[in-house]
């Protein structure tokens, strides 16, 4: 399954791995100015006393970003973890009605979120929201990242449903799964035995 938007997920997907980069650089920051107090106290003198402040709530803000602006992306490459083990069973024709049922929940899902966070996001604006950390940190911030994240995942999933659908109408016996496609391979790579069973 191809996306037209898949430069929007990979941006996504690059706002994720800045955002965990953070994280581990402002932990690791925090870790060896503590350490280095630590020493200098060992060795007798007086500690420096530098720290982050703040560094768990821009943590936590971090990893919302980290969590949704990756969503989308990690939807395109199909490693969401799926629970399969009934509809894969399904003949191809049911699969794919099965699989346009499952996308239109999904979809739904989705959208009434992002209309829940762009309410939210507005009311934190109208009331000048802050975080109650030491940063007061505006919330309408994170809670935009939050509506991003969301919104590409739709986008993603409002493609897959599109591609899905015109399967299901035009030509159901031919919808190929992507998941069990990639489980065929690895299967394949993994067991050289497979392939002789095959023959």
């Amino acid at each position: 399954m191809s996306f037209r938007l898949m430069f929007l997920y990979r941006l996504g997907g690059l706002g994720a791995a800045v955002s965990m980069v953070a994280i581990c650089a402002l932990i690791t920051l925090q870790v060896l100015f503590r350490l280095l107090d630590a020493l200098l106290v060992l060795m007798g003198s007086a500690r420096i006393g530098l720290e982050i402040s703040g560094v768990s709530e821009l943590a936590a803000f971090l990893l919302v970003g980290a969590t949704f602006l990756g969503m989308a992306y990690t939807f395109t490459h199909h490693a969401h973890i799926r629970m399969s083990l009934i509809i894969r069973r399904f003949p191809r024709v049911m699969r794919v009605w099965s699989e346009l049922f499952c996308l239109s929940v999904a979809l739904l899902l989705n959208l009434l979120l992002c209309w829940s966070l762009w309410q939210l996001m507005l009311e934190s604006l109208d009331f000048n929201d802050v975080s109650s950390g030491l940063l007061a940190i505006p919330l309408w911030i994170p809670q935009l990242v939050l509506l991003i994240g969301m919104t590409l995942m739709s986008l993603a999933l409002l493609e897959a449903l599109w591609t899905t659908a015109r399967i299901a109408f035009t030509a159901p016996g031919s919808y190929q799964p992507m998941d069990e496609h990639d489980v065929v391979d690895a299967v394949d790579i993994e067991d050289p035995a497979h392939e002789d069973r095959r023959q």
